[in-house]
């Protein structure tokens, strides 16, 4: 990925509880320990892209629970999508998760989400800050990227794409309820009998304190079958790890490359989507996949 010359800036008023960066990542280099960041829902930026004419891995901003508030310099074409909220330019209600047109020094205000937990801001042209090993996403646990907004910032914006906006379109809800297929392994031998039927039968529910991290459940611990310390390896995206108060954490994309607590099972990436919305106390089942 190339640097793009900004055709304007948009401006941070309001940062919100979290908003980053996020494209679609930068798979292919775990080896070197950086893991691939990229937006949580991408079917939901996906989407948010197509409808203001970008390519589906355009740089856009991921919003948390509170949303953020964003001024640009020029007239944008704008869609705010994912969690779903109240969405103004300058304190006049637009449509969400439709294109809206935000004249130059305009406020769009993105209110805090009302069904899901994460929302995408995408601009037509996209946001261009430098790539770093050709991603402009932020990842939180290695720092690359760039840093979580806060107020004052700014980030460039790239020259949008010939041709009008889409839509509407429809968008999925936050699920009611958290159906996560498991592929066991590689470490499900660490764990009971018991143990493995609890994690296919028992009602977990998603922590308050899961974050671009991982999915933490609360529920039922998992009966250890062997004490003693797993040496660590290489950890993917979607690995069930137990750490050792037995509730399993569901990596997510800014997870670790390396991990050295037993991994029961891997849950597969076309699931994920669903855990990037479930607000805490969602229902979390596990069912398993041979």
């Amino acid at each position: 990925m190339t640097s793009v010359r900004p055709d304007g800036l948009l401006h941070v008023v309001r940062p919100g509880a979290l908003t980053t960066v996020q494209d679609t990542g930068r798979p292919g280099w775990a080896h070197l320990g950086v893991g691939r960041a990229g937006a949580l829902d991408a079917p939901a930026a996906r989407l948010a892209n197509r409808l203001v004419g970008n390519a589906p891995g355009a740089a856009l901003l991921e919003t948390t629970v509170t949303g953020c508030a964003v001024r640009p310099d020029r007239p944008v074409v704008a869609v705010v999508g994912g969690a779903g909220c109240r969405v103004s330019v300058d304190g006049r209600p637009v449509a969400w998760g439709a294109p809206v047109r935000v004249p130059a020094g305009a406020v769009l205000d993105v209110g805090p989400a009302v069904d899901g937990v994460r929302g995408y801001l995408a601009f037509a042209g996209g946001l261009v800050p430098e790539p770093v090993l050709g991603s402009r996403s932020t990842d939180l646990l290695s720092g690359l990227g760039p840093a979580p907004l806060s107020e004052g910032d700014t980030l460039p914006l790239g020259e949008p794409a010939d041709g009008p906006p889409q839509g509407p379109v429809p968008w999925p809800g936050a699920p009611a309820e958290l159906v996560l297929p498991l592929h066991p392994g590689p470490r499900h031998t660490w764990f009971t009998p018991a143990a493995l039927r609890t994690l296919t039968t028992a009602a977990y529910r998603v922590s308050p304190h899961s974050n671009r991290i991982g999915l933490r459940t609360e529920g039922p611990a998992l009966e250890r079958a062997r004490d003693g310390e797993l040496p660590s390896e290489g950890m993917v995206l979607g690995a069930v790890q137990v750490p050792p108060d037995g509730r399993p954490v569901v990596f997510l994309n800014d997870h670790p490359t390396t991990g050295g607590y037993p991994v029961v099972g891997v849950v597969a990436e076309t699931a994920l989507a669903g855990a990037a919305q479930a607000v805490p106390g969602t229902r979390v089942r596990f069912v398993v996949r041979a």
